[in-house]
């Protein structure tokens, strides 16, 4: 038998990850008003990567800046996004949203003998009156008048700072640190151009504009952002594990949804800006309000104009019931929702006292009835029946710990349990989804997804605080609760083929079913979709930056995988020492190929947790692979690992 780890710090490092887990986060009371600015649901939302972007560049990339000043004492620098948002830096790290208004060009620029290049402009140097700097497609200082130019942004004839440049500035205290600015962000030299650092860093200008993947075990975020030209999107990834930045997204999948746009527009004549595709159904909207639906696939079509016409940002379809649908329209001073219940014949106006200013995005849960919209004041939500063509109702700002920024775009998960938020400027959050707190739902701990229970199994019960539990004469240990989510353990006694939890709290108590087998396998993911899996000798965490190798042990930690021999008692941490081993067969699965399982037992020191340790073979191939486990035939999620030979 295999020890578990081999070092204190590898089991402190595992003690970070349950604990990590284990976090709940607390929900405070609305405050009851009558607007949604005052009535607020404030949750804790989670940062999924950054704002930066690898580019390969001289360091880090975010989106397009058009602008870029210093002080007149040169003390800070100040620049201006594509967008319109002002910021400055003291320390050339750390950003400020700022009020400052950039300085008027220059109208008499310096003369030079020549450019080095048509239509470069052109930067006088402080105290330095043969010396200058041009900016084109790349930038260039001469020291002798413009007779003769360096480039310095283009090696082997690739841009280090980025495409399509826009401003530059060069300190007025210092000649030799200029400041470039263009569509991958803000660069800084502090040696006339020989070498650049990223000032983007801890910039919020990632110009994130749709959520295009959410993690999943194993594999990552995906998003669009918009490029360098106009209307052109790219997609980039966050794999699980990442640490600096987005990647370019290493298979590129086409944007459907702009050439349907584009083919949309071909079929009908509307500058299609929106659509939803709920077979067979299929709902667009235009710039300037139009909403047409065809039942027929798109030989026909019904044609309605919104109550107050502006631009349709976005449109949700349920595709079970897809007569039933909703549109977020958008203008500089109102954003309004519309649903239809009946194809488009009439369009209800569901605007209620949402907040003035532009929408952007929407989405709805079928069970809860509940709608969100993404706006630019941040999220709002409400619940109702959806289905039914009710009166409107209102709206609940969701505030927390989300930026003060637009709102783009909004997605649920599979099982409607947590909430993605793709934030301008900053890139992507998730959070519970707050119509959770107004119905219970029991997940497995491992990975949010309704899956059947199994003796010994951890267990999340979403939307309430659970002081306590019952199955029957079973009592089921609480391991940690909020008002938010609490964690169970399902009893080792357990038996049959349902279980019926009665869950008491402040509420009262509360009765939910759960399908209940010998064994339900389940690998422990973050929010990220980061599995959680350990290198055995060394304790180290596996992931993309830190990669298993050839011939390596790898220990999985899981739930669900059922009784153990000898028994343990329910709620109580496994020994240390001559862990009880799982009953059930346990295999492990690298792309498809069994492996070699050296040991599936109860995590020494914890509840519920389950280790499973396999060896990797001594020849694999480079990169992702796939992996899960069966155990009583029953098979897991599937994760992501990444091997480096």
């Amino acid at each position: 038998m295999y020890p578990v780890s081999t070092s204190e710090a590898a089991r402190e490092r595992l003690a970070r990850i349950v604990a990590a887990l284990l976090f709940l986060a607390g929900v405070a009371p609305a405050q009851q008003t009558g607007r949604a600015e005052g009535l607020q649901l404030p949750i804790e939302w989670r940062r999924i990567g950054n704002g930066a972007v690898d580019r390969s560049l001289a360091g880090p990339a975010s989106g397009p800046v058009n602008r870029v000043w210093y002080s007149a004492d040169g003390s800070r620098l100040f620049i201006r996004t594509l967008s319109g948002r002002t910021f400055e830096t003291s320390d050339f790290e750390s950003w400020q949203e700022s009020d400052a208004v950039p300085p008027a060009l220059d109208e008499t620029p310096p003369a030079a003998d020549r450019l080095p290049e048509p239509g470069a402009k052109l930067h006088r140097l402080p105290g330095k009156p043969v010396s200058l700097y041009a900016l084109g497609k790349a930038a260039y200082r001469s020291d002798d008048a413009g007779a003769s130019w360096i480039n310095l942004t283009v090696y082997k004839g690739v841009s280090i700072v980025g495409a399509k440049l826009e401003d530059l500035a060069v300190s007025p205290d210092n000649p030799d640190e200029l400041v470039v600015a263009g569509w991958d962000g803000v660069f800084r030299s502090l040696d006339g151009g020989q070498s650049w650092d990223s000032l983007n860093g801890f910039l919020p200008n990632l110009p994130v504009r749709r959520l295009a993947a959410l993690p999943t075990g194993g594999w990552g975020a995906r998003i669009w952002v918009e490029t360098a030209a106009e209307g052109r999107l790219q997609e980039l990834e966050w794999a699980p594990g990442e640490r600096s930045a987005w990647r370019v997204a290493s298979q590129q999948r086409p944007d459907r949804e702009l050439e349907l746009k584009q083919a949309f527009r071909e079929a009908t004549g509307l500058n299609v800006t929106a659509f939803a595709i709920a077979a067979p159904y299929v709902y667009i909207g235009s710039a300037d309000g139009w909403l047409w639906v065809s039942s027929d696939q798109g030989a026909t079509w019904n044609k309605e104009r919104a109550p107050s016409p502006a631009r349709v940002e976005s449109i949700f379809a349920d595709p079970s019931e897809p007569r039933v649908a909703l549109a977020v329209l958008s203008a500089e001073q109102a954003g309004r929702v519309l649903r239809t219940t009946n194809a488009g014949l009439v369009w209800q106006d569901l605007t209620a006292n949402l907040p003035s200013g532009p929408a952007y995005g929407i989405t709805a849960h079928r069970d809860t009835g509940s709608i969100y919209v993404g706006t630019d004041k941040g999220v709002f939500f409400t619940i109702g029946d959806l289905w039914n063509p009710a009166p409107a109702t209102g709206w609940i700002a969701v505030r927390g710990t989300l930026p003060p920024a637009p709102v783009r775009d909004l997605k649920l998960d599979a099982g409607g349990n947590q909430l993605y938020a793709a934030v301008d400027g900053y890139g992507v959050y998730v959070a519970m989804a707050p119509h959770r707190l107004q119905e219970l739902r029991v997940v497995s701990a491992a990975d949010y997804h309704p899956r059947a229970a199994a003796p010994g199994s951890l267990l999340s019960v979403l939307g309430g605080r659970a002081d306590s539990a019952r199955a029957g004469s079973l009592t089921i240990p609480v391991l940690a609760a909020s008002d938010f989510e609490s964690q169970i353990q399902v009893p080792f006694e357990a038996a049959g083929q349902s279980l019926t939890l009665s869950l008491s709290g402040p509420t009262g108590v509360r009765t939910v079913n759960v399908p209940l087998r010998r064994a339900s396998p389940a690998l422990f993911v973050d929010r990220d979709g980061t599995p959680l899996l350990l290198d055995a000798e060394s304790g180290v965490l596996l992931d993309a930056m830190t990669p298993a190798r050839p011939g390596a042990r790898v220990q999985i930690l899981a739930t669900g995988l059922g009784r153990v021999r000898p028994d343990w008692p329910t709620g109580l941490p496994a020994p240390v020492d001559n862990t009880p081993a799982v009953v059930a067969p346990v295999r492990v699965y690298l792309d498809g190929v069994q492996m070699e399982v050296l040991r599936a037992s109860l995590a020494p020191g914890y509840v519920g947790f389950y280790t499973v340790e396999f060896k990797l073979p001594e020849i694999v191939n480079r990169g992702p692979a796939s992996l899960y486990v069966e155990a009583d035939g029953q098979r897991s999620n599937t994760v992501r690992i990444w091997i480096e030979p």
